[in-house]
């Protein structure tokens, strides 16, 4: 059982309506009268919905049957194409379900796979990748590590901000949970 005492940001996942959720955010509230309560911000884990909703603050949930596989990405045509590690069993994936690891998407490599009821229901991205920069305006010389940043295009379409002297061509490690470059590969 997970009580709301037990809630963290981002992380926290439970059964309710007999869905899983992922607590996005969350506010204690004490009010001059009554009980302490949480105003809270969930997701739906399978359709990506929103909502705010009020819970007690002794309220507890189940937690939910979700179990993580690893899968690597091979391809998209109409669906998003996934292989199991283990089963070597292909598995095909809506535009919903890779929503948010969509810019992130490269072929051959590994991802986290969220199961629930052994039902795949959401693509994770690794937290550190390594992709090509194919877009960015030139460096000059004289520029360095400290000076300002610029928008670059990655391989995989995502557009991120790098030092001035990153060029196109480099390899540069992104961090997928915020979308900042950390450095430079290779």
């Amino acid at each position: 059982m997970i009580a709301t005492s037990d809630f963290r940001k981002g992380s926290t996942k439970i059964l309710w309506n007999n869905e899983p959720w992922i607590v996005m955010d969350y506010q204690l509230v004490k009010p001059g009268k009554g009980g302490t309560y949480l105003r809270t911000k969930l997701k739906n884990l399978i359709t990506g919905r929103v909502l705010e909703e009020t819970f007690r603050s002794a309220e507890k949930f189940d937690e939910p049957d979700l179990e993580y596989k690893t899968m690597q990405y091979l391809y998209k045509d109409e669906h998003y194409n996934f292989m199991d590690q283990e089963s070597y069993d292909q598995v095909a994936f809506n535009e919903d379900q890779v929503e948010i690891v969509k810019k992130y998407l490269k072929d051959g490599i590994i991802y986290n796979i969220l199961q629930f009821k052994g039902k795949p229901i959401l693509v994770e991205p690794p937290t550190f990748m390594e992709l090509e920069v194919v877009e960015t305006v030139p460096g000059v010389k004289g520029d360095t590590a400290q000076g300002g940043s610029k928008p670059a295009k990655l391989e995989t379409g995502l557009v991120v901000q790098v030092p001035l002297f990153i060029n196109e061509g480099h390899k540069v490690k992104i961090d997928t949970r915020e979308n900042k470059y950390i450095e430079k590969v290779g």
